[in-house]
């Protein structure tokens, strides 16, 4: 983690930030008085960090106020996910914030449903995403050589809100898009 950390900012440790800029964090979570840390489990992209949301050990623990994840979580296997969301809660200070962003796979599941399987639902920076791209990953990627992209596992509402439970935040939230689901929540202020 990078020595140089001013007592006066803020830290969001972007969990895997992929090549995209600051505008890829929350708008609240920008600007002056922010600093941003880049964690990715690719090295191409020039992450500040090489590390994957499983084992974030080069970020000490309490040690962020904000965690933003976009589109990572759904990449790791289900039995996976306890561990990285437990990573994540480690990392933040007491009272720290996390907001992460998972495929709406209830959304996937109505328009396949509907027979809509590999029509476009609508258009990400990596172009056309169906149905089936929010189940398994964006195809054109994974066929590209990028296996990471494969998504292991997927939320609803429901289950998103009950795995931040589990691992230990509170005040959680979900919030439902078109095809996302945006989780927020804090880390307890004091141990339990």
């Amino acid at each position: 983690m990078p020595d140089t950390i001013s007592t006066a900012e803020k830290i969001v440790l972007h969990v895997g930030c992929g090549q995209k800029g600051r505008e890829a964090l929350p708008s609240d979570w920008q600007g002056e008085g922010w600093r941003e840390i880049r964690l990715d489990i690719e090295a191409e992209v020039e992450p500040d960090i090489v590390a994957s949301m499983l084992d974030m050990s080069a970020v000490p623990d309490d040690s962020v106020d904000r965690v933003w994840s976009s589109h990572n979580l759904e990449h790791v296997y289900t039995h996976e996910v306890p561990q990285a969301l437990s990573e994540m809660l480690r990392v933040l200070k007491p009272g720290g914030r996390l907001a992460l962003m998972v495929p709406n796979i209830e959304a996937a599941a109505r328009a396949i449903a509907e027979g809509k399987i590999e029509q476009p639902l609508y258009q990400s920076p990596s172009g056309p995403i169906t149905p089936l791209d929010m189940v398994y990953g964006h195809i054109a990627s994974v066929r590209a050589g990028a296996t990471p992209m494969q998504h292991k596992t997927a939320f609803t509402n429901l289950s998103l809100r009950q795995r931040l439970v589990d691992a230990g935040f509170e005040e959680v939230t979900v919030e439902r898009k078109p095809f996302d689901l945006i989780g927020r929540a804090r880390k307890p202020a004091a141990a339990r």
